[in-house]
């Protein structure tokens, strides 16, 4: 069914049929030609079973002319031909008082309600109103986002079966979760390729490419949902590419993985299809993805078009032929191909570097946000019709989350984050040491892993989690006193649970990084492994405890007094258990982001330098 067709017999507006209830303050659905709708409060009494409707409601006689009662009827709104479904918002008719609204408008000049249009009469019993879960759902963010979080809103609209005929799905096997779960964080990758498909777009090169991974964000949203993480992935980071199974119109077949390859790659090449995308960023970050979704250049267009504009901010006149963005210095309203021309530029900010522009992306998507959260866009039906053509039109996601109703639940879960708490951050890099002229990056395991780690751990990059601050109290209640040079500490390390070679990376890291020579890999526990890491210390050295404990990041749970005192050069224990990440990543996760991470807030505006 055409996304505009109801009422076109009519010619109806479609969205004149969102009607603004007084009462409430809420746009309603009209699916009939009534001047007024109903009031659903009547007198005790009214509207007994088996009563006729009128007014606002019409009855239906069943097909063999016998006539139906409320109870058996139903709305006589149009028919989706396509579908045969009733195009009725679900809930809405009979769940709250509400004050007389008015009628729909009609296209066609001079054309109004009815004028014999009957008063309301007594009708069904009032039902118990229900607390609507879906306003929270409404659309919160943008870019690829957006197709999420339209979801939330759409099972307001009767053209529920339209917008699933939208949406192209992928079957990626068990490259994710198997889905995303309400009580679990969530982890969606979004993918922007580099295909030149769709109208206007053959000029911008590579006419021909089957598209790559070009910009790749990992939207992370913890367990209890108050806090979210976007992590950039850089396209010409050089990592590992794991065989990927896809499925194609032959069967199932593995695709060969790539060592030391470019991460775009991951994608469209050699038959790579998202899941083998998917596949790349676990196995880089650690954390599961559950599924993804995926743009092409249409989709900057149609929903920077949809929501009316994005408006960004320039620190400086900008004039970039290459992506074809021309504006003037300070703040502009932008959409269609000129929001497309900043998302692409690359040499009008900063270095001219793939970073730059994953920083202005993240600037575009934040202001993308704060517009969808607006009540400009959620108040607009016009908006939001709008905007739920565009977005199932121009993404495509795996068919776990292949319908509106899967969609709607999970936009229902992402739409509980504050934007405040959205922060955008990049993958931490280093120039690649292999090349002379620099052209790609590797990552900066240093603050990647503890960046991995708060992420695992649902720590906020804005923190505003509590239970985090209280960790930090502990932690510094904890190291109180004298702490030990490190050249002074002494320890033996043994592995009674974390990865395989845990302890040698660990000495590695205590002698190379943190200056602590004194201290011996002793390989493997010979006791069973641990769930936790211990540190073991005698009363005289709790000055090297705290000095360990501060390096490592290790809880106060995780440190083990002993009742007498160590003799002549005996060493502490260190066991590493179940709960150890890596060399340099402290166990509790750590309270705030590693030096330097990149940052960009969703509810803050910067401007592009």
């Amino acid at each position: 069914m055409d996304a505009h067709s109801r009422g076109q017999a009519d010619e109806i507006d479609p969205a004149d049929q969102w009607v603004l209830n007084p009462q409430t303050g809420n746009y309603e659905l009209r699916l009939d030609h009534s001047t007024g709708q109903p009031p659903s409060s009547r007198p005790r009494g009214a509207g007994r079973r088996g009563a006729p409707q009128q007014g606002g409601r019409r009855t239906a006689a069943p097909r063999d002319g016998a006539a139906r009662t409320p109870s058996e009827g139903r709305s006589t709104a149009p028919r989706d031909k396509a579908t045969g479904t009733r195009a009725e918002a679900s809930g809405t008719r009979a769940e709250r008082p509400r004050a007389d609204v008015p009628g729909q408008r009609s296209r066609r000049a001079g054309k109004g309600p009815a004028a014999d249009t009957a008063p309301a009469a007594a009708g069904r019993r009032k039902r118990k109103a229900k607390k609507s879960g879906k306003k929270k759902a409404l659309v919160w963010t943008g870019g690829a986002l957006a197709f999420v979080l339209v979801a939330g809103s759409v099972g307001a609209y009767a053209y529920y079966q339209h917008l699933n005929s939208n949406i192209d799905k992928i079957d990626v096997g068990n490259a994710g979760s198997g889905g995303f779960k309400k009580d679990q964080a969530i982890n969606i990758l979004l993918i922007g390729t580099d295909k030149r498909t769709g109208s206007g777009n053959e000029g911008y090169g590579d006419a021909g490419s089957v598209g790559h991974a070009d910009t790749n964000l990992l939207f992370h949203v913890s367990k209890d949902r108050t806090n979210a993480t976007v992590l950039s992935i850089p396209r010409d980071l050089i990592t590992d590419i794991p065989d990927c199974e896809t499925k194609t119109a032959e069967g199932t077949k593995v695709i060969p993985g790539a060592s030391q390859a470019h991460f775009n790659t991951s994608l469209g090449q050699n038959g790579r299809d998202p899941g083998c995308t998917m596949r790349t960023v676990t196995e880089l970050t650690g954390l599961t993805v559950d599924h993804f979704m995926m743009a092409d250049f249409n989709a900057v267009k149609t929903l920077s078009t949809a929501v009316g504009g994005v408006e960004v901010c320039v620190a400086k006149d900008v004039d970039d032929p290459k992506s074809h963005l021309k504006l003037s210095k300070g703040t502009h309203t932008i959409e269609g191909e000129q929001a497309l021309a900043f998302v692409r530029t690359r040499h009008a900010f900063g270095t001219g570097s793939d970073l730059t522009r994953i920083e202005t992306q993240q600037q575009f998507l934040s202001s993308m946000i704060r517009k969808m959260k607006s009540g400009d866009t959620l108040t607009n039906p016009k908006k939001l019709f709008a905007l739920a053509e565009a977005a199932t039109k121009a993404l495509t996601v795996d068919t776990g989350i292949g319908d509106i109703q899967k969609l709607s639940d999970l936009a229902t879960e992402l739409a509980k984050v504050d934007a405040k708490n959205i922060t955008f951050t990049t993958l931490p890099v280093l120039d690649n040491p292999a090349e002379v002229v620099k052209a790609t990056v590797v990552v900066n395991e240093a603050k990647a892993k503890p960046l991995f780690a708060m992420m695992q751990s649902d720590t906020s990059l804005t923190e505003v989690k509590k239970k985090e601050q209280a960790a930090k109290s502990k932690q510094e209640e904890l190291l109180k006193g004298p702490k030990a040079a490190p050249e002074d500490v002494r320890v033996d390390v043994y592995n009674g649970g974390g990865p395989q070679g845990s302890a040698q990376e660990t000495l590695a890291w205590l002698q190379n990084e943190e200056g602590v020579p004194r201290s011996t890999n002793k390989g493997n526990s010979p006791g069973a492994d641990l769930p936790r890491t211990t540190l073991e210390y005698a009363p005289n050295q709790a000055d090297q405890a705290r000095a360990l404990a501060d390096m490592m990041g290790l809880p106060a749970a995780a440190l083990k007094p002993g009742t007498e005192d160590a003799e002549g050069l005996q060493a502490m224990t260190l066991t590493l258990g179940a709960d150890f990440k890596g060399a340099g990543v402290p166990i509790t996760g750590p309270a705030k982001a590693p030096e330097g991470v990149q940052k960009v807030e969703a509810d803050k505006q910067v401007c592009a330098k």
